[in-house]
């Protein structure tokens, strides 16, 4: 680049995506003269959807605004809870959030997934067609102009990817109405209806059941329902309404 030279600060959160001498405050950085500040943004390694405001000598611009020499660039971070206009809100996760995806779907929230890698133009043509906001760790896919809308996971623990989705967008959260199988609504059942998915102890332990009415998959109280119970305890007491 050979242009305008300005100086860019990006907050704290942010800082995961930028290079290390980039961390540390405002630094200089010459531009074209030409690209957008969005495009500037994402050219130092932030994906536009983890950038909020963009701050230039004190007034918000567009992304679509062209630097000039000797501004102040402040990149802020995505505003919490973050809007998502124009769609119910729901979730598209990629093949390496399988874990994510159930536990969403284990608080009723709806989440489509991915269990096998059908590639980015697929993912973001997906999440288009459907309105659903592309959830990812893949910095190039949450780059696809098509995307509906997108948000990174920030971290590699299904714990904590669980409370930063949840903390982000705020979903409404009805425990135990999904598949977390197919994300299809599940139903009551009688034992009678699922009897062919049910080995000999469970029908004789179990009287109360659940079925999708996608899959057609059975749900009960079984061995690990007291782990789930947990799962959807915390995220009821610290992200219910």
């Amino acid at each position: 680049m050979n242009g305008p030279e300005i100086h860019v600060d990006f907050a704290p959160e942010l800082t995961v995506f930028v290079p290390n001498d980039r961390r540390r405050g405002a630094t200089a950085l010459v531009t074209d003269g030409v690209s957008t500040l969005g495009h500037v943004v994402e050219s130092l390694g932030v994906p536009l959807t983890e950038a909020g405001a963009l701050v230039v000598d004190g007034r918000q611009v567009p992304f679509s605004h062209i630097p000039a020499a000797g501004e102040s660039v402040e990149v802020r971070a995505v505003e919490r809870p973050q809007q998502v206009p124009g769609a119910p809100l729901r979730f598209l996760l990629d093949v390496h959030l399988g874990t994510l995806a159930r536990r969403l779907r284990l608080l009723g929230v709806d989440t489509a997934y991915e269990s096998t890698d059908i590639g980015d133009p697929a993912l973001s043509a997906r999440s288009a067609a459907e309105r659903r906001v592309m959830l990812s760790r893949d910095r190039g896919l949450l780059r696809r102009r098509e995307l509906w809308a997108g948000a990174f996971v920030y971290s590699t623990r299904p714990d904590d990817q669980l409370r930063d989705v949840l903390g982000r967008f705020a979903p409404e959260l009805k425990p135990w109405t999904r598949c977390t199988a197919c994300n299809g609504l599940l139903g009551e059942a009688t034992k009678e209806q699922v009897a062919h998915q049910l080995e000999g102890g469970t029908q004789r332990s179990y009287d109360v059941f659940a079925q999708c009415g996608d899959c057609g998959r059975a749900y009960w109280k079984g061995a690990h329902h007291d782990r789930l119970e947990a799962i959807v305890e915390h995220a009821l007491a610290e992200f219910g309404s």
